[in-house]
This record gives structure tokens, sequence and C-alpha cells, in this order.
């Protein structure tokens, strides 16, 4: 399903419409309507999404390699792999990363086109990136470094950058956090940056911001976006395991057990490994647990790190349960990713739905977006239910 917004009221939006007789598809160019008072007639493209990057590790390099892969593509229907091509008018070309922070001195002080290559990372090359002329900076390591990972990482000895100044200096609107897992400290820190900034924020990460209380609330007084926690993958194993039990028991299916354990390679498996397992088996088997009207054992979580799998992860699903007549059913699956373009459909529909809820004038944590993109949102819902709120979000005044 694709989502357009309403014409916002503010902006006094026109659209132009072309419908292809191939496909029907139906393509949007998104305008500001007037802004030159001398030619009236003439119309300016929508201001890009200017977003800065917190870490720049698989997951940025991804997106970052994503806005240019699709940004070179001419027809809606090459946009091949993205959920939504365009999301209330506004396409991938549409988002601009202005700003990016990270602590590897194989990353700081480069341009963000060479740094999304740079080791440890191991995300896929899909694309070449031309110099953005973007900076990476220095971010303060505070807790973003964990022992599993002290080996692999090189702690840049350039100074701090101040977070915020520069974030003001970028015109940034919205900044994501792609931190290490454990970093909990450092997240929190960089929230508070955003909110000095005056930027909306999203939390990737299995730390909990957008689903307290206290941060919602402090973003709402200063009528800011925030939205989390920990990502859902476009493909993802959580997604799959959930839609698994809800097509069974919408068929009346009763699960008794079910099982979801995941090994991956990259400094992001061994990072979970090392400081977040619990935390994450947590978010994961709650989220899972949220597909089945009734109780049932579950676990969900990440069990080991394979250094040669790189940035793939294979997940393993057992699922018991009894149908018609109390008769015995099982499956047992394996499923393969690559984890790194996993993030890059969902943040694009983060960051376009951010613009949207700020054209809106919405603030504090943005229900939902987080319930459609994240494990933990402020409040769970099933994946129908956050799909109908998200796509009420778009559509609808």
């Amino acid at each position: 399903m694709r989502y357009n917004s309403p014409l916002s009221l503010e902006e006094k939006l026109r659209f132009k419409v072309k419908s292809s007789n191939l496909n029907s598809i139906t393509e949007i160019a998104f305008y500001k309507a007037i802004v030159n008072k001398k030619s009236p007639n003439k119309v300016a493209k929508m201001p890009k999404i200017r977003v800065a990057l917190i870490g720049v590790g698989n997951c940025a390099s991804a997106f970052v390699q994503g806005i240019e892969y699709y940004g070179n593509l001419k027809q809606e229907e090459e946009y091949v792999g993205l959920r939504n091509p365009r999301l209330g008018g506004l396409s991938p070309d549409d988002i601009e990363v202005v700003a990016a922070f990270d602590v590897d001195e194989r990353k700081v002080g480069k341009d963000l086109a060479e740094a999304i290559f740079a080791k440890p990372n191991n995300a896929p090359r899909v694309v070449e990136v031309p110099v953005t002329g973007i900076i990476v900076n220095k971010g303060p390591v505070m807790d973003g470094v964990g022992k599993s990972t002290q080996n692999i990482l090189q702690i840049s000895t350039l100074p701090d950058a101040n977070v915020a100044e520069t974030l003001r200096a970028a015109n940034a609107e919205i900044v994501i956090n792609l931190l290490p897992s454990g970093a909990n400290q450092a997240s929190r820190w960089y929230t508070e940056q955003a909110l000095a900034a005056r930027c909306a924020f999203v939390n990737a990460t299995p730390n909990f911001i957008a689903s307290e209380a206290i941060w919602a609330r402090r973003f709402e007084e200063n009528g800011l976006q925030l939205v989390g926690d920990d990502l859902v993958d476009q493909a993802g194993s959580t997604a799959l395991h959930k839609t698994l039990l809800e097509l069974l028991s919408m068929n009346g299916v009763k699960i008794t057990e079910t099982y979801q354990l995941d090994v991956g390679g990259g400094t992001e498996s061994l990072e979970t490994l090392d400081r977040t397992r619990e935390t994450k088996r947590t978010i994961k088997t709650e989220s899972v647990e949220s597909a089945l009207p009734y109780k049932a054992e579950v676990v969900a979580g990440s069990t080991d790190y394979v250094d040669f799998l790189q940035n793939k992860r294979d997940s393993y699903f057992w699922i018991s349960g009894v149908y018609f007549c109390n008769t015995p059913l099982q499956i047992d699956l394996k499923f393969s990713t690559v984890d790194a373009p996993n993030a890059g459909s969902v943040l694009f529909d983060v960051v376009r739905a951010l613009r949207i809820a700020a054209d809106k004038k919405l603030k504090g944590s943005i229900v939902p977006i987080c319930a459609y993109a994240f494990k933990r949102p402020p409040k769970m819902m099933s994946i129908e239910t956050a799909e109908k709120a998200f796509e009420k979000f778009v559509t609808e005044d």
C-alpha cells in the first residue's frame, strides 16, 4: 500500500499529476505554490528534508547509498525495493544528509561519501556516491564503544564537535540515532542535543527514549517530533514471525510455543551480544507476543555472532501449535538477509512521515509512525492496526 498525505493548509501545495497508461501508476510532483511574486506562474520544488546522522556505520551506509541509488532513477516503476516510492508526495530524492557524527578515525574528518565505505563497515556497495561536501564530525565516545568492539574501532584523537551548534549551522531538521545498541548514555545525550538544536529525533536503537513519557513530554513542550524505539527491518525476522503467527491464529490454529533466534556478523551483532542481549530479547519477545490474542510461550532474540557472516543475518523460527481436532502442527524455518539494507526503506518512510507530522504541527511522540516503524513504540499494536493507523496519519488532516 502507498500513502499520500492531503494538501497542507500552511504550504498551499499544488499537485501535478500524470497517469501512466501502461501501468496506471500515478506520478506526483510535489510543489510549493507561489514563491516568486514577479513570476506568479512559477513554482518551486519543496525544500529537501535535511537529516543528520549519528553514527556512520552500516545502516548509515545503506541510507546514504539508497538516496543516491533511487535519486538516479527516472520512473517510479523503477523504484524496486521500496515500500513507498512516494509518501505524502515525497520521494527518496527529497531527503538530504546535511551532517554526520562518528568516533572512528577512519571516518572522522572524511567526506561522508568516503566514510560510509570505511572499515569496520561491511555493508554492500551498491552505488558509487559522489563527494557530498559533508565532513564527518567527531562525536563524544561516552558509552558508544563496548568491550567487544574496542579492539575493532580506532578512536579519533580529534576534538569533539559542538553537536548542537553543528546541527543548527547545518539547518538540520531531523536527527537519526544510529549508534550501537549499547550506547544508552550517548543516545540520551544526542537526544538532548537534538532538543537544543530544535530538531526532530529518530531513535533507531533499542534504548528506551520515544517510549518513555518524560522524553515525549519534553519534545511536545518544545513543539518537536520524536519517534522510536528500535527500528523494524523491511524484511525482518520479527515482522515475518508476527505475520506467520497472525495468519495461523486468524485461521484457528492455537499457538502453544514459538521461538525466533538470530545469528549475525558485523559489529552490531557483536555489540548486541556484549551489551544489549537481554534488552533486545525483551523488545523482540514483547513485539512477537503482540501478534497473538492470547498468551503463549514466546522467546525471540539474538543468540550468537559469526564473523564470516559479515553483514548478513540468519534467523531461525520454530512454531508449535494445534489445529482441527487438536491435531499438532510444527513449523521449522531459516530466513537469511543482509542486515544494513533492511533499514533503508523503513528509514525513508520515517523521515518523510516526520516531514508530514511537522507540516501538521504535531509534536511529542508520533504514535502512528512509532507503531508502524519500530519494535518498541509507546503503544504496542498488531501489524494490521499499525498499518491502518499509519495510513490514516498520512492521508488525513
